[in-house]
């Protein structure tokens, strides 16, 4: 069920999205070889609730972590472990916040060091991808006008869009309706309307589409064992248009990265 926010509950939400941009940011500043994600994930936690909120992945499901950590052919949901960041690795750090009911939902994919050429060329494609898929959010368009986007854009790259995991809408849960699909056919699925909520999140493989799930129970990697990418974004219809509600700006400030990507979803300038 879709359930449009008002102005009030979308100024709520943007307090929640931006909590976990800036433990994202956090984790940009200290993210690097020989650091373990368990430790990530233990700052992490620290962190959000130092900002008045609570993780919003721990418990959720069973969920047993702050942060879901994916590792290289790793697409989403990688429980943190022992297992010490490589250079070379890119790691997908996806978060989740909850403060006063309601919910942030963001990740990033980091390079770890000196990443091979085509693996940083898929992040690059998946992340314009996310931003292609965020113009098309808008009143009027529909579900699958977002997801045939995305997989227009990434698979004339010669990547695999995942099909079994999607993005969805957010608010007093963590998953709302609708699912937000990252491939599709335009003019397909539910009609957007002002105030709905979504979080747009391309998972896109550099190989074969296919994923299959570890004994875990939650990590999901590709079949062929090809790196996989993962960006993601939380976005409000407001006066008919996308507004982003979370942000890189401080993952960029933390690695020095300038950009001005997130400009045309804002009707003024982060502070940061």
């Amino acid at each position: 069920m879709i359930i449009p926010k008002t102005r009030e509950e979308i100024e709520l939400m943007r307090e929640s999205a931006l909590i976990v941009s800036k433990t994202l940011g956090m984790i940009a500043g200290i993210i690097k070889p020989g650091i373990t994600t368990l430790e990530l994930d233990r700052l992490a936690e620290e962190f959000i609730m130092d900002h008045g909120a609570v993780p919003g992945f721990k418990g959720l499901y069973g969920c047993p972590s702050t942060l879901l950590t994916s590792v290289n052919d790793q697409v989403v949901h990688g429980l943190p472990t022992n297992r010490p960041i490589e250079d070379g690795d890119i790691v997908s750090v996806d978060c989740g916040a909850l403060k006063n009911k309601y919910y942030g939902d963001h990740a990033y994919t980091f390079e770890i060091g000196n990443v091979a050429e085509d693996t940083k060329k898929l992040l690059q494609v998946t992340k314009e991808s996310l931003y292609i898929g965020i113009r098309e959010f808008k009143v009027g368009n529909r579900v699958e006008d977002v997801g045939s986007a995305i997989q227009r854009y990434t698979e004339a790259k010669g990547y695999g869009v995942v099909r079994e995991l999607v993005g969805h809408g957010l608010g007093k849960k963590m998953h709302e309706g609708p699912e937000m699909p990252n491939y599709g056919k335009r003019g397909r699925g539910k009609l957007f309307v002002e105030g709905l909520v979504v979080a747009i999140e391309p998972m896109i493989n550099m190989g074969t589409k296919n994923i299959r799930q570890l004994k875990d129970g939650w990590t999901i990697v590709t079949r062929d064992g090809k790196p996989s990418a993962h960006f993601e974004h939380d976005v409000a219809l407001i006066d008919g248009k996308p507004e982003l509600l979370s942000t890189f700006a401080y993952v960029y400030k933390a690695l020095g990265i300038v950009s001005d990507e997130e400009n045309e979803f804002r009707r003024e300038p982060l502070a940061i």
